[in-house]
Protein backbone atom coordinates (compact mmCIF):
# COMPACT_ATOMS: atom_id res chain seq x y z
CA UNK A 1 0.00 0.00 0.00
CA UNK A 2 1.50 3.34 -0.86
CA UNK A 3 0.90 6.67 0.81
CA UNK A 4 -1.62 7.54 -1.15
CA UNK A 5 -3.88 5.17 -1.04
CA UNK A 6 -3.36 4.74 2.82
CA UNK A 7 -5.92 5.06 5.05
CA UNK A 8 -6.37 8.40 6.32
CA UNK A 9 -7.91 10.38 9.63
CA UNK A 10 -9.69 13.78 9.56
CA UNK A 11 -8.08 16.11 12.61
CA UNK A 12 -10.34 18.46 12.05
CA UNK A 13 -9.58 21.69 13.63
CA UNK A 14 -5.62 20.27 13.89
CA UNK A 15 -4.03 22.75 10.69
CA UNK A 16 -6.47 24.13 8.04
CA UNK A 17 -10.12 23.06 8.53
CA UNK A 18 -10.55 19.08 7.28
CA UNK A 19 -6.40 18.65 6.76
CA UNK A 20 -6.16 14.98 6.93
CA UNK A 21 -3.17 12.96 8.03
CA UNK A 22 -2.32 8.95 7.08
CA UNK A 23 -3.21 6.75 9.90
CA UNK A 24 -0.02 5.49 9.07
CA UNK A 25 1.75 8.44 10.28
CA UNK A 26 -0.80 8.84 13.65
CA UNK A 27 0.70 5.29 14.62
CA UNK A 28 4.35 5.75 14.26
CA UNK A 29 4.02 9.17 15.70
CA UNK A 30 2.61 7.45 19.00
CA UNK A 31 5.04 4.68 18.76
CA UNK A 32 8.27 6.92 18.40
CA UNK A 33 6.68 8.66 21.47
CA UNK A 34 5.87 6.00 23.33
CA UNK A 35 9.15 3.97 23.06
CA UNK A 36 11.35 7.51 23.77
CA UNK A 37 9.34 7.98 26.63
CA UNK A 38 8.86 5.29 28.11
CA UNK A 39 12.26 4.35 27.91
CA UNK A 40 13.53 7.00 29.99
CA UNK A 41 10.98 6.32 32.80
CA UNK A 42 12.21 2.56 32.56
CA UNK A 43 16.52 3.71 32.84
CA UNK A 44 15.41 6.18 35.75
CA UNK A 45 12.84 3.25 37.24
CA UNK A 46 16.13 0.81 36.84
CA UNK A 47 18.85 3.26 38.02
CA UNK A 48 16.82 4.00 41.26
CA UNK A 49 15.91 0.29 41.72
CA UNK A 50 19.48 -1.13 41.11
CA UNK A 51 20.86 1.08 43.94
CA UNK A 52 18.99 -0.68 46.88
CA UNK A 53 19.31 -4.31 45.22
CA UNK A 54 22.06 -6.45 46.73
CA UNK A 55 25.04 -6.82 44.69
CA UNK A 56 24.52 -10.78 43.75
CA UNK A 57 20.76 -9.63 42.77
CA UNK A 58 21.67 -7.01 40.51
CA UNK A 59 22.11 -8.74 37.59
CA UNK A 60 18.93 -10.67 37.64
CA UNK A 61 16.90 -7.81 38.62
CA UNK A 62 18.38 -5.84 35.63
CA UNK A 63 17.23 -8.76 33.61
CA UNK A 64 13.86 -8.82 34.97
CA UNK A 65 13.32 -5.19 34.08
CA UNK A 66 14.70 -5.55 30.58
CA UNK A 67 11.86 -8.13 29.97
CA UNK A 68 9.20 -6.24 31.08
CA UNK A 69 10.21 -3.49 28.89
CA UNK A 70 10.31 -5.19 25.83
CA UNK A 71 6.68 -7.00 26.57
CA UNK A 72 5.87 -3.37 26.82
CA UNK A 73 7.60 -3.00 23.46
CA UNK A 74 6.51 -5.32 21.52
CA UNK A 75 2.78 -4.63 22.32
CA UNK A 76 4.09 -1.08 21.70
CA UNK A 77 5.42 -1.77 17.69
CA UNK A 78 2.93 -4.49 17.12
CA UNK A 79 5.25 -7.26 17.61
CA UNK A 80 3.50 -10.97 17.47
CA UNK A 81 5.49 -13.40 19.17
CA UNK A 82 4.83 -17.26 18.99
CA UNK A 83 7.01 -19.88 20.60
CA UNK A 84 7.90 -23.63 19.62
CA UNK A 85 9.32 -25.47 22.48
CA UNK A 86 10.67 -23.99 25.41
CA UNK A 87 13.01 -20.90 25.71
CA UNK A 88 15.82 -22.34 28.55
CA UNK A 89 16.18 -21.32 32.07
CA UNK A 90 19.84 -21.54 32.27
CA UNK A 91 22.71 -22.23 30.81
CA UNK A 92 23.84 -20.67 27.04
CA UNK A 93 21.45 -20.46 24.45
CA UNK A 94 22.59 -19.26 20.89
CA UNK A 95 20.52 -18.00 18.03
CA UNK A 96 20.81 -16.78 14.19
CA UNK A 97 21.25 -13.08 14.40
CA UNK A 98 18.67 -11.03 11.74
CA UNK A 99 17.88 -7.43 13.71
CA UNK A 100 17.97 -5.69 16.95
CA UNK A 101 14.48 -6.73 17.06
CA UNK A 102 16.05 -10.60 18.29
CA UNK A 103 16.76 -8.92 21.98
CA UNK A 104 13.33 -7.47 22.27
CA UNK A 105 12.20 -10.75 20.96
CA UNK A 106 13.64 -12.82 23.25
CA UNK A 107 13.47 -10.98 26.07
CA UNK A 108 9.74 -10.63 25.88
CA UNK A 109 9.51 -14.19 26.54
CA UNK A 110 11.94 -14.87 29.49
CA UNK A 111 14.36 -12.55 31.47
CA UNK A 112 18.15 -13.47 29.67
CA UNK A 113 21.46 -11.81 29.68
CA UNK A 114 22.62 -10.81 26.30
CA UNK A 115 26.25 -11.23 24.47
CA UNK A 116 26.31 -8.13 21.64
CA UNK A 117 29.04 -6.76 19.60
CA UNK A 118 30.91 -3.15 21.20
CA UNK A 119 29.30 -1.17 18.57
CA UNK A 120 25.81 -1.44 19.92
CA UNK A 121 26.87 0.25 23.28
CA UNK A 122 27.18 3.34 21.56
CA UNK A 123 23.80 2.99 19.57
CA UNK A 124 21.45 6.24 20.87
CA UNK A 125 18.81 4.66 23.27
CA UNK A 126 19.24 1.19 22.61
CA UNK A 127 23.06 1.16 23.91
CA UNK A 128 22.10 2.94 26.87
CA UNK A 129 18.62 0.30 27.45
CA UNK A 130 21.60 -2.79 26.76
CA UNK A 131 24.06 -0.92 29.77
CA UNK A 132 21.39 -1.12 32.26
CA UNK A 133 20.33 -4.52 31.49
CA UNK A 134 23.82 -5.84 32.27
CA UNK A 135 24.57 -6.77 28.70
CA UNK A 136 28.52 -8.22 27.87
CA UNK A 137 29.90 -6.35 25.38
CA UNK A 138 32.61 -7.84 22.70
CA UNK A 139 34.97 -5.80 21.18
CA UNK A 140 35.46 -7.92 17.78
CA UNK A 141 37.68 -5.94 16.30
CA UNK A 142 40.31 -7.15 19.13
CA UNK A 143 41.13 -10.38 19.95
CA UNK A 144 42.46 -9.93 22.94
CA UNK A 145 38.87 -8.66 24.43
CA UNK A 146 37.83 -12.41 23.81
CA UNK A 147 38.82 -13.71 27.05
CA UNK A 148 37.40 -10.92 29.31
CA UNK A 149 34.43 -11.83 27.49
CA UNK A 150 34.54 -15.24 27.91
CA UNK A 151 35.04 -14.43 31.61
CA UNK A 152 32.17 -12.45 31.82
CA UNK A 153 29.77 -15.41 30.34
CA UNK A 154 31.46 -17.90 32.09
CA UNK A 155 30.23 -15.58 35.51
CA UNK A 156 26.78 -14.64 33.92
CA UNK A 157 26.28 -18.64 33.43
CA UNK A 158 27.13 -19.74 37.20
CA UNK A 159 23.86 -17.04 37.95
CA UNK A 160 21.43 -19.64 36.75
CA UNK A 161 20.35 -16.98 34.10
CA UNK A 162 20.13 -18.01 30.43
CA UNK A 163 22.96 -16.23 28.64
CA UNK A 164 22.24 -15.47 24.64
CA UNK A 165 24.97 -15.54 22.13
CA UNK A 166 24.34 -14.59 18.66
CA UNK A 167 27.73 -16.83 17.24
CA UNK A 168 27.55 -15.43 13.29
CA UNK A 169 29.20 -12.31 15.30
CA UNK A 170 27.08 -9.86 12.91
CA UNK A 171 22.74 -9.50 11.75
CA UNK A 172 22.42 -10.82 8.34
CA UNK A 173 19.12 -10.33 5.37
CA UNK A 174 18.04 -13.98 6.88
CA UNK A 175 19.08 -15.80 3.43
CA UNK A 176 21.64 -17.97 4.83
CA UNK A 177 22.85 -18.50 8.46
CA UNK A 178 26.70 -16.98 8.69
CA UNK A 179 29.40 -19.13 10.02
CA UNK A 180 29.67 -19.64 13.61
CA UNK A 181 32.61 -17.56 15.54
CA UNK A 182 33.66 -20.04 18.33
CA UNK A 183 35.53 -18.21 21.13
CA UNK A 184 32.92 -17.21 23.00
CA UNK A 185 31.60 -20.85 22.97
CA UNK A 186 34.90 -21.33 25.44
CA UNK A 187 32.42 -20.52 28.15
CA UNK A 188 30.44 -23.78 27.27
CA UNK A 189 33.22 -26.37 27.19
CA UNK A 190 35.09 -24.81 30.18
CA UNK A 191 32.31 -25.03 32.41
CA UNK A 192 30.21 -28.42 30.63
CA UNK A 193 26.70 -26.34 30.71
CA UNK A 194 23.59 -26.83 28.35
CA UNK A 195 23.91 -25.40 25.73
CA UNK A 196 20.38 -24.74 23.42
CA UNK A 197 19.78 -23.60 19.65
CA UNK A 198 17.05 -21.11 19.21
CA UNK A 199 15.88 -19.34 15.95
CA UNK A 200 13.85 -16.15 15.03
CA UNK A 201 12.29 -15.99 12.28
CA UNK A 202 9.84 -12.63 11.20
CA UNK A 203 6.41 -12.33 8.76
CA UNK A 204 5.00 -9.42 7.40
CA UNK A 205 1.66 -8.79 5.32
CA UNK A 206 2.91 -5.69 3.28
CA UNK A 207 7.04 -5.08 2.48
CA UNK A 208 10.17 -7.28 2.97
CA UNK A 209 11.76 -8.76 5.98
CA UNK A 210 15.08 -8.60 4.61
CA UNK A 211 14.99 -5.02 4.01
CA UNK A 212 12.74 -3.40 6.41
CA UNK A 213 13.14 -5.77 9.45
CA UNK A 214 16.53 -7.27 9.32
CA UNK A 215 18.71 -5.02 10.25
CA UNK A 216 22.18 -5.70 8.35
CA UNK A 217 24.74 -4.37 5.67
CA UNK A 218 25.18 -0.57 5.66
CA UNK A 219 21.78 -0.02 7.20
CA UNK A 220 21.14 3.15 9.14
CA UNK A 221 19.18 2.56 12.55
CA UNK A 222 17.07 5.79 13.12
CA UNK A 223 15.64 5.23 9.06
CA UNK A 224 15.25 1.75 9.47
CA UNK A 225 13.51 1.73 13.07
CA UNK A 226 11.29 5.39 11.52
CA UNK A 227 10.58 2.67 8.90
CA UNK A 228 9.76 0.08 11.74
CA UNK A 229 6.76 2.32 13.06
CA UNK A 230 5.36 1.94 9.66
CA UNK A 231 4.29 -1.26 10.04
CA UNK A 232 1.17 -2.75 11.89
CA UNK A 233 2.14 -6.08 12.72
CA UNK A 234 5.47 -8.06 12.13
CA UNK A 235 4.75 -11.60 13.48
CA UNK A 236 7.57 -13.16 14.91
CA UNK A 237 8.32 -16.91 15.36
CA UNK A 238 10.97 -18.43 17.99
CA UNK A 239 11.80 -21.68 18.10
CA UNK A 240 14.13 -23.60 20.88
CA UNK A 241 15.84 -27.13 21.26
CA UNK A 242 16.63 -29.10 24.27
CA UNK A 243 19.34 -28.09 26.21
CA UNK A 244 22.12 -30.50 26.06
CA UNK A 245 26.00 -31.00 26.97
CA UNK A 246 28.16 -30.52 24.03
CA UNK A 247 30.76 -32.59 23.22
CA UNK A 248 34.37 -31.51 21.60
CA UNK A 249 36.37 -28.48 20.86
CA UNK A 250 34.85 -24.84 20.88
CA UNK A 251 35.55 -25.54 17.10
CA UNK A 252 33.63 -28.60 16.59
CA UNK A 253 30.62 -27.45 18.98
CA UNK A 254 30.52 -23.88 16.63
CA UNK A 255 29.69 -26.34 13.16
CA UNK A 256 27.54 -28.74 15.55
CA UNK A 257 25.41 -25.65 16.98
CA UNK A 258 25.68 -23.92 12.94
CA UNK A 259 24.11 -27.09 11.31
CA UNK A 260 21.61 -27.66 14.27
CA UNK A 261 20.63 -23.86 13.62
CA UNK A 262 20.49 -24.06 10.14
CA UNK A 263 18.05 -27.61 10.34
CA UNK A 264 15.71 -25.86 12.69
CA UNK A 265 15.15 -22.35 9.73
CA UNK A 266 14.70 -25.21 7.43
Amino acid sequence: MNASSAPVADIGDAGRPGSRIPVTTLLAAWRAFAVVFFSACALAEIMAVVLFVRREHRLATRTEWLHRWCRFACRVLGIRVTTHGAMPRSGLLVCNHLSYLDIIVLSSIRPCIFVAKRDVAGWPLFGWLAHAAGTIFVDRQRPLAAPLAVTRIHAAITTGLPVVLFPEGTSSGGSTVLPFKSSLLESAVQLRCPVAVGTVGYALDHGSVADEVCYWGDMTLVSHLLNLFLKREIRSKCSFSHSKIRVGNRKEIARALHDEVVSMRS
